[in-house]
């Protein structure tokens, strides 16, 4: 398409389209999609888009004269003579502009003025947010005021003003639209599990988002019941439906149990447990297993009886002090008490009774070839703790067939059973065996009893020739 005919075809056309440039496109198809054009929508009528690139046009677009459906086209479009539908590139057209000039006020242009009037008509009188989204270039006091002034409190009322006449330029013409107001942005209201105080329960419907035995239902999705079922078939149908019906059952009692107790508002029951006290916690938490075998009221009844009891327990046994020492009143009980507490000795710290077996570090000069033969066994070690207890008599216990009367002294000594003793000694020998040497430190951290005990078991163990403190050569 050359740019004679482009040329031609605007001048025959260009009475029209200052006619036509402001229209709403109503009795347009929505099958074509390219055109915002419900009087319902929240966008401006005068959002275009082509209808090849489907690309937003701000500008002046091409309009087809003889298609029945109208085309709008970018100017881009346009210009590489695009087809679609029935349009072809050999078809009359027009240019259309939009109206930008001003008609009755120097800050409205003749679409603002068409946009206002539409919206009004839409939305409403007063409605003056929806009217200023509608337009997209007014605030929503410029829309009052401008129809205020314009029309309302015009001389020609109903009709506003038309003597006026503007000659602005250009660049206040562009300059001047600076507002779009944004979009209301609405709050998707939702009801989800996580929105609400226990996750997984919908509170609106009584539901969990799993039920119990969620998957109780496919064994009877695909259940028929036939005129020709034979007698076990029909009872095996039946049963299944009996089943299912079993599970719905222990679907509702567990509901109506969470109910009864309040469980599903889960703030006041936090509220509540905070209040208890350390027994009354104490005896709830005992008891839990009994809860689904009574009410509500019953179990708080209980809770509330054996903390009377546990009162009551503690005033008999005071009372029974009392008695004992001579006392008949409870006000001297304090002071008992405190009596009492000062004339108790304080225990002395415990003495070194028998220590450990100490293999003296010896003094030549070639300490460190001595200290590596010796191995870290050669380190002292001192215990000190409690007075050490008496041997523990251990003939009869299990497996003392399985030690010789060196290790059964040993385990005597050191209050061990057999068993224990076997378990620590294939511990540390599987572990030397495994890593080369064992030192002392290591049996510790493998053994978890007294380290007094383990430091004993290690020189046994270490004269027995069983573990080694260095790599054998």
């Amino acid at each position: 398409m050359g740019s004679s005919s482009i040329k031609n075809n605007s001048n025959n056309n260009s009475a029209g389209a200052s006619n036509n440039q402001t229209a709403t496109k109503s009795n347009k198809k929505q099958s074509n999609g390219s055109k915002d054009t419900s009087s319902q929508t929240k966008l401006p009528v005068i959002l275009y888009h082509c209808d090849f690139c489907q690309v937003t046009i701000d500008g002046p677009r091409i309009s087809c004269v003889e298609c029945s459906e109208e085309f709008d086209f970018c100017v881009d479009c346009f210009s590489q003579g695009v087809e679609i539908g029935d349009h072809k590139r050999n078809h009359k057209y027009r240019v259309v502009k939009k109206h930008t000039f001003p008609l009755f006020d120097l800050e409205w242009g003749a679409d603002e003025e068409l946009l206002l009037l539409e919206a009004a008509e839409t939305y409403g009188l007063g409605n003056w947010e929806d009217i200023s989204e509608h337009i997209g270039t007014k605030t929503l006091e410029e829309c009052r005021n401008h129809y205020l002034e314009t029309y309302i409190a015009s001389e020609n009322w109903p009709l506003p003003n038309l003597s006026q006449e503007f000659d602005p330029s250009i660049d206040t013409l562009i300059n001047r639209r600076t507002y779009k107001p944004k979009k209301k942005q609405y709050k998707t209201l939702v009801s989800q599990p996580t929105n609400h105080e226990i996750g997984g329960f919908m509170p609106g419907r009584l539901e969990f988002e799993l039920e119990y035995e969620n998957e109780a239902e496919n064994i009877i999705k695909d259940l028929i019941i036939n005129e020709d079922d034979t007698n076990d078939e029909f009872n095996l149908k039946l049963s299944l439906l009996e089943i299912y019906n079993s599970k719905l059952e222990k679907r509702e009692y567990r509901k109506r149990f969470c109910l009864d107790r309040n469980y599903f508002e889960f703030k006041k029951v936090q509220a509540i447990e905070k209040k208890r006290s350390k027994e009354e916690k104490a005896i709830h938490s005992k008891l839990k297993p009994f809860t689904k075998l009574q009410t509500n009221s019953d179990m708080e009844n209980l809770v509330s009886g054996l903390l009377i009891e546990d009162k009551l327990k503690f005033k008999i046994s005071q009372l029974q002090t009392l008695i004992t020492n001579g006392l008949t009143n409870m006000e001297h009980l304090d002071q008992f008490n405190a009596d009492l507490q000062a004339r108790t000795p304080i225990e002395p710290h415990a003495i070194i009774d028998e220590p450990a077996e100490i293999i003296q570090q010896p003094t030549t000069h070639n300490t460190r070839s001595t200290r590596q033969n010796a191995g870290e066994n050669s380190e002292e070690v001192r215990t000190i703790g409690r007075k050490q207890a008496a041997p523990l008599d251990i003939s009869g216990s299990d497996g003392i067939e399985l030690l010789t009367q060196e290790e059964q002294s040993i385990c005597s000594t050191l209050r061990l059973l057999p068993k224990p003793y076997l378990v620590i000694k294939e511990t540390l020998i599987r572990e030397c065996a495994t890593r080369g040497f064992l030192r002392r430190r290591q049996a510790r951290d493998l053994v978890k009893i007294d380290v007094n005990k383990t430091s004993r078991l290690y020189d046994f163990f270490f004269r027995m020739g069983w573990v080694y403190s260095t790599p054998k050569q």
